[in-house]
């Protein structure tokens, strides 16, 4: 069986046609529609019309997702999805089965069913892009939540005596961008005209300015983990998304946990932190075993 897998991003949509077995026979990209919903699904179609063998699609999207519906709740990096039945509007289209999950929650089921998260029970899986993705495994089992929002870190408050304004929220504060426009602060140039090639670059020269940003960063986000571990006890923290890439950000991460738990004066559990298997790939692989887990 040949299955079209897609992760539709903020700009780009990754696509791959895959066996069941997770091998992946080709693949390749294509930008993301920014006008609506109507070219988004245009798009989808025109992947499906280019791979007449995929018997279903699997996809893995931004947002909050009702999978047994097909219902796009809230549409997270892209908002025209808010409140879309893209499952309904895809097969009329694409008449075979579709399976849709939020990109987060597939990336935990890549990691749960054959990498990182393969040995635990219990694990979470935090995907630093373009704002941060997040998904608890429980039980060996992705765990949904009653409004399908479990894990979504994103809109974690980070300001104590502040609203959930964009500006507040953990997933703006440190997606990928977070990172550059800490490096961008400390430099005094527009966060806009940095990216992350430029903030590692200066990392790799010894700007102290790109360690001080990184260092910044890394605090921002274990503070979040020494949380959630203490919320959910999980055995084992998965970091994703392109900068997980760098060794140099999942050990900056480990350091700051290690400071965080050196300064507190209570027994609390450890958290264990690795980084993903799949990397920019795990919402694919993930997708691919949301739809399997669905079709039974």
């Amino acid at each position: 069986m040949a299955i079209l897998t897609i992760d539709i991003g903020g700009t780009a949509i990754k696509y791959a046609v895959m066996t069941e077995d997770a091998d992946i026979l080709r693949r390749g990209s294509v930008p993301t529609p920014q006008t609506g919903r109507g070219a988004l699904i245009d798009a989808l179609a025109a992947l499906y019309a280019d791979t007449p063998e995929a018997e279903g699609i699997a996809i893995a999207m931004p947002g909050i997702i009702d999978t047994e519906n097909g219902y796009c709740a809230m549409g997270g990096a892209l908002r025209y999805n808010d409140g879309f039945h893209l499952r309904r509007a895809l097969q009329e289209k694409c008449p075979v089965p579709v399976c849709m999950e939020n990109d987060a929650k597939c990336a935990a089921m890549a990691e749960a069913r054959l990498g990182a998260l393969r040995d635990v029970e219990d694990g979470f899986v935090i995907v630093l892009g373009t704002m941060i993705g997040g998904a608890f495994i429980k039980g060996h089992r992705l765990h949904r939540g009653k409004h399908f929002s479990a894990g979504e870190v994103s809109f974690i408050n980070t300001v104590r005596d502040g609203h959930p304004v964009p500006e507040n929220v953990w997933g703006n504060r440190c997606g990928a961008s977070g990172l550059c426009a800490m490096y961008a602060q400390r430099k005094g140039l527009n966060a806009e005209n940095v990216d992350g090639v430029q903030v590692f670059a200066a990392l790799d020269g010894g700007d102290a300015d790109a360690a001080a940003a990184l260092r910044d960063y890394a605090r921002e986000v274990a503070v979040q983990i020494f949380n959630i571990q203490n919320i959910l006890d999980p055995e084992r923290f998965a970091i994703g998304g392109g900068i997980s890439a760098r060794p140099e950000l999942v050990e900056a991460i480990r350091e700051q946990l290690e400071e965080l738990y050196g300064a507190c004066p209570y027994p609390v559990p450890h958290a264990e932190v690795t980084v993903c298997r799949f990397r920019n790939d795990a919402n694919l692989y993930g997708a691919l075993q949301c739809y399997l887990a669905q079709r039974g």
